[in-house]
């Protein structure tokens, strides 16, 4: 066992200061001469075509210096259309409306309140359409179709919509033989789960301030996960080079969660910078606006049909998977494919098929949400294991146990082997300390306690890379430059660890300085728990980019062998001789007289041809690094009310190597509660015209502190043979077992299955009496 000065170790983040004075500084925050101001005016209806938008009242409010419609900004730029994989999206509406909500003109003036007053005077002429409210009605074969031109839409290669239809997007995959699968088992399950949509509720709401040039270019300022493809994004839009658009990102992002990534939800804020006369535009959403008009998690529909031996070991199973979309593609794309490729869980089945379907509904769009759609996924699949395990009389773990991958399994989907498989160790911890714990509350009256188990992975796809540079200055302390972004999830800490580590200096002379597309190098986006393993890879190899070049200044000057030479707590010294020792500050001065910084460059890239294994054939891009997490749940269920409450909680995840343990167990204890308020309240309601029902926080339900229960965190550290000190990512995975083990522990409780999220004491009393039925009839 290695042991490190600063890796492993549970150092206080290093924005801790700041964040608890008030010194840290948010989007918000900013101030610019001559800024102005900006607003929209949005859709009150889900589905209408739009006749005239009435601008002229709105012109005449004192300190309006600008109003600006869809269409004016479609007529300017010859790529009107934005998104990601699918260009299917406006920046303001132009002919169409799609969700109430959408953007359809904009105003900017000298304050916030004319802004407003002006929006409110726009008068919007529509004719309204028959709105597509569900999943089910999106498919029907007389369903309204939301995107008539779908087809000329300039999309990716990978995507595969049908015309004339509401499916943006379909694949299908198989492996093995299913036929011969089921004819095989012994036993087939077949249930259909299904999934609501989800706000991000992230503590700071969207914001940006855009400003034009007069070279033509554009600066855009944002709390954004994704600061260089946002820059891909506003130039492909702009038709401008990437080299034109500049995206700085402030020092702190409050919360993201996959919300705040390539200007999501912010896109209008380019129409109206662009009619401000090159003055900058803030453009600040509502809590109401982050509710009704920016992208959420997907609605799916999941059937599952499953072939088990008598055993207990899988032998097939078939997948039909969809996700709701929303409105606009987004990153519905990138969903689907995660989910279709992680639908059979981590198990071992050797004969597979998933059809997969992504489509349209007039609600807002859905986007990348923590988990990329494998929460949902996982919910399908672990709960129809504890489904299996109880009709075969099996118990959870074992059945669990028989059938998850290990190390080198190709798996039917990824189609390529897993690694540093944790998995195995985390259910077993899991097992061992449950059968350590006591109830936290004994069951009084008709509580009726339960316990639960489910267990889930998470992929980060490749091909991926990150730079990085680490500048050394002379005296002594670092800044690193890199354009990954810190919104509260550590990643500062963990990367001025790592540098610590490599240079031998203190972690409070490192500094993390924040993005900016026009000084610091690429990293494409802070998602997919990507940034841990890849940018930390990028930034270790800058640091020691450094420790090569300071071994080469100081191989001259103390004349002896770079191989003897150690860099430690702040010195440069000569393991054969210590009498030759030098202060790194005392060195770097005398090295570079005129004062100089040391600059060490780091690249960590993973590139898919020739990783996978010479008999697998390659369908698709395989994943790198697959996180692994297994979690128990102990639940107390009020048979009288249905209510259910989350007693304790034994959370054991895969981390490959904890590189801040505290650092690990705040992400996995504040992703089981965002998963636990998904699992047990919070779901977007919609009205039969498409209108959301709670677009606030007094509607729409989170945890708060008296809802969260014990838990108690278990890191396993399996090694990632590519990772930085064998650490693997985190952030996603802390929430997908989570809502199928409450589950399994409700049903433990009453036998009741709940198999539509969100878990509502009126699902659960409604399922109580419908056994207090079943049996009076019997």
């Amino acid at each position: 066992m290695v042991e490190y000065k600063s890796i492993g170790k549970p150092l206080i983040k290093v924005d801790a200061v700041d964040k608890v004075t008030g010194q840290a500084q948010f989007i918000d925050d900013l101030r610019l001469p001559g800024m102005l101001f900006g607003k929209v005016k949005r859709s009150t209806v889900a589905h209408a075509r739009i006749l005239v938008v009435h601008t002229s009242r709105a012109e005449k409010v004192p300190g309006v210096r600008a109003v600006v419609t869809g269409k004016e900004f479609a007529e300017r730029f010859s790529h009107p259309l934005c998104g990601n994989p699918m260009k299917d999206q406006p920046f303001l509406a132009i002919e169409r409306i799609r969700f109430a909500g959408e953007a359809v003109a904009g105003v900017v003036a000298t304050s916030e309140e004319a802004a407003e007053e002006a929006v409110d005077r726009i008068e919007v002429e529509l004719e309204e359409l028959p709105p597509v409210l569900s999943i089910d009605d999106a498919l029907k074969a007389d369903a309204p179709i939301l995107h008539e031109n779908l087809m000329d839409y300039k999309r990716s290669a990978s995507m595969n919509p049908l015309g004339g239809s509401n499916i943006c997007d379909r694949s299908v995959i198989t492996a093995g033989d299913i036929e011969k699968g089921f004819q095989e088992a012994d036993h087939i399950f077949e249930d259909t789960f299904t999934t609501q949509i989800l706000q991000h509720t992230a503590l700071e709401p969207r914001a940006a301030v855009a400003q034009f040039h007069h070279n033509g270019g554009v600066t855009i300022w944002t709390s954004d996960q994704a600061p260089y493809d946002a820059r891909s994004n506003v130039a492909d839009a702009l038709n401008i080079p990437p080299s034109k658009v500049r995206i700085v990102v402030p020092s702190y992002v409050g919360g993201g969660f996959g919300a705040k990534i390539r200007l999501t939800g912010l896109i209008a804020c380019l129409p109206l910078a662009w009619k401000a006369n090159y003055r900058p535009v803030k453009f600040l959403l509502t809590r109401q606006e982050e509710f009704t008009s920016t992208t959420t998690r997907h609605a799916a529909k999941i059937t599952l049909k499953t072939g088990v031996k008598n055993d207990g070991a899988i032998l097939a199973r078939h997948a039909v998977l969809i996700y709701e979309n929303g409105a606009y593609c987004d990153r519905g794309a990138t969903v689907l494919g995660k989910g279709r490729y992680s639908v059979i869980g981590p198990y071992k089945i050797p004969h597979v098929r998933v059809d997969g379907q992504l489509v349209y509904t007039n609600k807002p769009p859905g986007g990348a949400f923590r988990g990329y759609g494998i929460p949902q996924v996982c919910w399908a699949h672990d709960s129809q294991m504890d489904i299996i395990a109880r009709k075969l009389g099996l118990d959870p773990f074992e059945i669990r146990l028989r059938n998850i991958v290990d190390e080198g399994y190709v798996s039917g989907t990824e189609k390529t082997a897993h690694h540093a498989v944790g998995l195995g160790e985390c259910l077993k911890q899991v097992r061992t300390h449950m059968q350590k714990s006591k109830a936290l509350n004994p069951p009084k009256g008709n509580l009726k306690s339960g316990i639960g188990i489910a267990c889930g992975y998470k992929i980060s796809r490749t091909p991926s890379g990150a730079d990085a540079f680490v500048k050394l200055s002379p005296d002594g302390g670092a800044d690193i430059l890199v354009s990954s972004t810190e919104m509260g999830q550590g990643i500062n800490t963990v990367l001025c660890q790592i540098a610590a580590e490599e240079l031998s200096i203190d972690i409070r002379n490192i500094r993390v300085m924040p993005p900016d597309t026009y000084t610091t190098p690429m990293f494409p986006a802070t998602t997919s728990s990507r940034t841990t393993f890849f940018m930390g890879n990028a930034v270790k190899a800058a640091a020691q980019d450094i420790r090569d070049q300071l071994f080469s200044l100081a191989e001259r000057i103390f004349q002896t062998d770079r191989r003897r030479l150690i860099l430690e707590n702040g010195t440069i010294s000569d393991s054969a001789d210590p009498s030759r020792k030098m202060a790194l500050k005392e060195f770097i001065q005398m090295t570079y007289a005129g004062g100089a910084n040391i600059m060490g460059r780091g690249n960590y890239c993973h590139y898919w041809p020739g990783k996978v294994p010479g008999h697998v054939k390659l369908e698709i891009e395989p994943a790198l690094c697959w996180q692994y997490a297994a979690y128990g749940i102990q639940v107390l269920v009020d048979a009288d009310t249905g209510k259910v409450r989350v007693q304790k909680v034994f959370a054991a995840n895969d981390v490959g190597c904890a590189i801040n343990p505290s650092n690990c167990e705040g992400q996995i204890e504040g992703g089981f509660v965002q998963a636990m308020g998904g699992c047990l309240m919070e779901e977007m309601r919609f009205g039969g015209k498409g209108r959301l029902l709670n677009p606030s926080f007094a509607d729409y339900k989170i945890p708060v502190s008296r809802d969260i229960p014990e838990i108690e965190v278990i890191l396993v550290e399996e090694p990632h043979r590519e990772g930085p000190y064998g650490a693997k990512g985190l952030g996603e995975i802390a929430l997908v077992p989570v809502a199928p083990a409450i589950a399994n522990a409700v049903y433990d409780a009453v036998g009741v299955r709940i198999k539509d999220l969100p878990i509502t004491p009126e699902k659960v009393l409604e399922g109580i009496k419908a056994q207090q039925v079943m049996r009076t009839e019997d």
